[in-house]
């Protein structure tokens, strides 16, 4: 990734609550302090912990970790809804920290679009109105709003509910309209706070597909927290995971799968079923290495690509015993047996 592709830019954040915050930090930096001295000694409680990220244009960024783990708390410092203790934050080349306050209201209703677990929705506007308000706000004419919010609502399958109100829709509609207001301004970045964790399970995993859908077609740049592993590998590019406000891991699902950094993570993860998640080029053998010792792939060997999932290479097997010739770039560049995918999904690490 180059400097361009990076639109959030995260450095040494912290953020302490209390009277005696920079006290606190400056004991914490100096003696190494725990959280539990920090809260013993100087009242105050660590909710992020020298936290530095970035996260690229169009990624869709998961930040996860259980109650208490400071997710939530992190992401209100992208657009200063809570002041750091300490760090730099940038957001397409902003220093947030910088702005005084006309300026980062500005920077707030133009940047950034927000949705929270609350729906938040205004009950005496109708669901046109409660989308348009971001658009009010930067005193965009009535008609021209109005035609905008519309558009927005019919990109989320609302178009017919426009005149109603929020008491008159379903939790997941209230929701979806709740992304249609943070999408009306058309922002550089969204902030997705817990969104569907309030919903049935069959409502969260449609608007999940919803949401993927229309990251699609917008490509905008999204950090999404919430407690559930398997929604985080669902939706994100990337998944940091969060504990007691630190940042422990940062990568793909597979590399999180894969490569977990500790046993917390690996803990973690343990429930995750690793069919959709690991692929053919973490499980794959170097193809040099397999030659030396085996000898040529027969000329009929099973081809596939290196993102290839473990579901596929799986059935690939049932049907065919010969070695797979896993693909990368058009070259040849591993091989997967049978032994191999088994050991993957019994212990759940990759082919030494």
């Amino acid at each position: 990734m180059t400097a361009d592709d990076t639109v959030i830019e995260i450095s040494n954040v912290w953020k302490i609550f209390g009277d005696r915050q920079q006290d606190a930090l400056k004991a914490i930096l100096e003696r190494g302090l725990s959280k539990a001295e920090v809260l013993s000694e100087f009242n105050a409680v660590v909710g992020v912990a020298n936290v530095s990220l970035e996260v690229n244009r169009g990624e869709i960024f998961c930040v996860m970790g259980l109650s208490g783990s400071g997710k939530s708390t992190l992401v209100r410092h992208f657009n200063r809804l809570l002041e750091p203790t300490s760090g730099k934050i940038e957001i397409e080349g902003t220093d947030v920290m910088a702005l005084g306050p006309k300026d980062l209201q500005r920077f707030r209703n133009q940047k950034i679009g927000m949705v929270f677990q609350n729906f938040a929705l205004m009950p005496h506007r109708s669901v046109l109105d409660n989308v348009a308000m971001p658009l009010e706000i930067r005193q965009i004419a009535k008609n021209e709003r109005m035609r905008q919010a519309a558009a927005i609502l019919d990109i989320v399958e609302l178009g017919a509910w426009g005149s109603k109100f929020a008491h008159e829709l379903s939790g997941g509609m209230q929701q979806r309209v709740g992304l249609a207001r943070a999408l009306a301004a058309n922002p550089d970045v969204l902030l997705m706070d817990e969104p569907f964790s309030a919903l049935d399970p069959l409502i969260r995993r449609q608007l999940q597909d919803e949401f993927i859908r229309l990251s699609k077609i917008l490509k905008k740049t999204t950090v999404f927290i919430t407690h559930d592993l398997d929604e985080a590998v669902r939706i994100g590019d990337r998944i940091a995971i969060m504990r007691d406000g630190k940042m422990v891991q940062i990568g793909t699902a597979e590399d999180i799968v894969m490569h977990p950094a500790d046993d917390y993570v690996a803990d973690f993860v343990a429930g995750i079923s690793r069919l959709k998640v690991v692929h053919a080029h973490a499980v794959m053998q170097p193809m040099e290495g397999f030659v030396a010792a085996h000898g040529p792939l027969p000329a009929d060997a099973p081809r596939v690509d290196g993102n290839e999932t473990l579901s596929n290479l799986i059935n690939l097997a049932i049907d065919d015993q010969k070695p797979i010739l896993v693909e990368i770039d058009s070259n040849d560049a591993g091989v997967i047996t049978r032994a191999d995918l088994l050991r993957t999904v019994i212990e759940g690490t990759e082919v030494s």
